[in-house]
């Protein structure tokens, strides 16, 4: 997998999102709060797309059977489960990485209510416009798609991203001098968690995956590609929000 040619267009793709406009409108508390309170669905369902994968490569039923996949992915999908299900906060305290974010929400007064509703009820109705095409992607993916695919989104899509993307959004935050302590240590601890340890583990784990199989890895890049695309569109419609 380390010799891996990655299409142009994800890298293109990538390469956009970390340097997307949003980033530089993060300049106010008000701003920020607004980002927040729709980016916190992409943090959610991130969960779903490990979990996806999680069941698939280890075995989560009773009675339980070991695992058709090998050792070693059965290892690196847990660790996985266990960084982003299972990490220490600011202060310590074990906790899942979406908790993590409510918290860093209420440290700017940005509204919870909305998703604190949908986890729930876990109405899809209840999805605000802009966020419901990038959600509902994720969660078709998480319950339909074939493991590889999804393994694609999750690489490409979130894994591989995240850390030069989450890069851009501390170095506006930081400029801005914005008091959002709980929020930089979240991003902050994604950047080392993804770009040292689970980036690394998620691309073993596609390798495994699609076995080197040409069509299995074009449908992941196809995959990939939407993935980053719909992350683009996610982050336009924000924008547009923030400008009112």
């Amino acid at each position: 997998m380390n010799n891996l040619v990655v299409p142009d267009k994800i890298t293109l793709c990538k390469n956009a999102l970390s340097h997307h406009p949003l980033f530089s409108k993060l300049k106010t508390i008000e701003q920020l709060r607004l980002f927040m309170e729709s980016h916190v669905y992409a943090v959610w369902d991130f969960m779903s797309l490990l979990k996806s994968l999680q069941r698939e490569i280890s075995c989560v039923d009773v009675p339980w059977r070991p695992s058709s996949y090998s050792k070693s992915s059965v290892r690196f999908i847990n660790e996985i489960v266990l960084g982003e299900e299972s990490d220490l906060d600011i202060d310590g305290q074990a906790i899942d990485h979406f908790s993590m974010y409510l918290e860093a929400m209420d440290e700017v007064g940005a509204n919870t209510n909305p998703i604190r509703e949908f986890i729930a009820t876990l109405d899809l109705d209840l999805l605000p416009s802009h966020v419901k095409p990038f959600v509902s992607y994720n969660l078709e993916l998480a319950v339909h798609a074939p493991v590889h695919q999804v393994a694609g989104a999750f690489f490409f899509g979130r894994e591989d991203l995240i850390p030069s993307m989450f890069s851009g959004i501390i170095q506006e935050l930081e400029s801005a001098k914005l008091p959002c302590s709980r929020l930089n240590y979240y991003l902050k601890r994604h950047i080392d968690l993804d770009g040292d340890e689970h980036g690394p583990l998620a691309m073993s784990l596609l390798s495994e995956l699609t076995h080197n199989d040409q069509k299995l890895l074009d449908e992941s890049f196809e995959v990939g590609v939407e993935s980053l695309k719909r992350r683009n569109d996610l982050w336009d419609s924000i924008a547009l929000i923030i400008n009112g």
